[in-house]
């Protein structure tokens, strides 16, 4: 029996439920019941009613899988799948940020640890910043945490003097601007579409700016049949499979490697063979303390009571 199937078997053994992000690896994505975005993927943990949620992710995306739906237990392929936008918020420091500047709302996206969630006014995701920013009143100053680069955007397609955290995504920063033009003479009738954590000398070439499912949308629904797309190389799995007759390139990144695009180490940390032996071992498993739990939960559902 190879390797997929046994992972399905498994999973009906154990009536789990494999969630997976745009930028695993395909194998991952072939296998998963559902394959999304943060906020997409937020919605389903919520409403998950297998004994056992697998998360084919990071670790702040199994967080909050564990915080929506405590009562499941949230596994994760590789313990060490972490983020790096993430790590660029600690705690300690995020708090006495906070305390510097009372009387803001603090809005934090989703890419950052459950104590930050914890210390948050509403939780937000690429696909529902604007909407989630332009729910606050415009005399309320706000906090926007951790990156720097969406926040940046968001002010400026609100108006909104924000005060920014200093994160970033090392995948959306890593992209080269010279070779993306030097690549976009090579095909001047592609389109350039990007995430909203790439920078802002990216975002300026772009034709559509969004998260990665309305990127895969975009590309669906927009009469143009070619694209260079500015995000984790994971995404063209999906939106290749949505649009097989258009053509699909990667932006290229400043550093070489395997596909000349902009990869996240941490997504690739999971495998098929460790989503095999978590499901098989029922491990590690996504442990959130109740009270941190409790404290984060209230601006996650402000977020997603504004989503619908």
């Amino acid at each position: 029996m190879v390797l997929k199937d046994k992972i399905l078997q498994l999973k009906n053994e154990k009536n789990a439920v494999i969630l997976a992000h745009y930028y695993q690896h395909d194998d991952i994505q072939e296998i998963a019941d559902y394959v999304g975005d943060s906020l997409g993927l937020s919605q389903v943990a919520e409403k998950v009613d297998a004994d056992i949620i697998l998360f084919a992710g990071v670790h702040f995306m199994a967080e909050t899988a564990k915080i929506l739906n405590p009562s499941k237990k949230v596994i994760l392929p590789d313990l060490k799948a972490g983020c790096s936008l993430a790590d660029s918020c600690p705690p300690e420091l995020f708090k006495k940020f906070i305390e510097a500047h009372p009387n803001h709302i603090v809005i934090t996206y989703v890419n950052c640890s459950a104590e930050i969630k914890a210390l948050s006014d509403i939780v937000c995701t690429s696909s529902n910043a604007l909407k989630i920013v332009e729910s606050v009143p415009k005399e309320t100053p706000i906090i926007f945490a951790p990156d720097r680069n969406l926040g940046k955007y968001i002010s400026q397609k609100t108006g909104r003097d924000m005060l920014l955290w200093d994160g970033s995504c090392i995948v959306h920063e890593a992209f080269s601007f010279d070779k993306l033009l030097a690549l976009h003479r090579e095909h001047p009738d592609a389109k350039i579409i990007a995430h909203p954590e790439s920078e802002t000398h990216i975002l300026e070439t772009a034709s559509y700016i969004g998260s990665t499912a309305g990127m895969i949308q975009h590309v669906v629904e927009s009469p143009h049949t070619k694209f260079i797309v500015a995000t984790e190389a994971g995404i063209l799995y999906k939106m290749q499979q949505a649009v097989p007759h258009k053509i699909i390139i990667p932006a290229p990144a400043v550093e070489n490697n395997t596909c000349a695009c902009s990869e996240c180490g941490y997504m690739k940390m999971n495998t098929l063979q460790k989503v095999y032996d978590c499901l098989a071992t029922e491990s590690p498993e996504i442990i959130v303390p109740i009270e941190i739990g409790q404290r984060a939960l209230l601006p996650i559902e402000r977020m997603l009571e504004l989503s619908k």
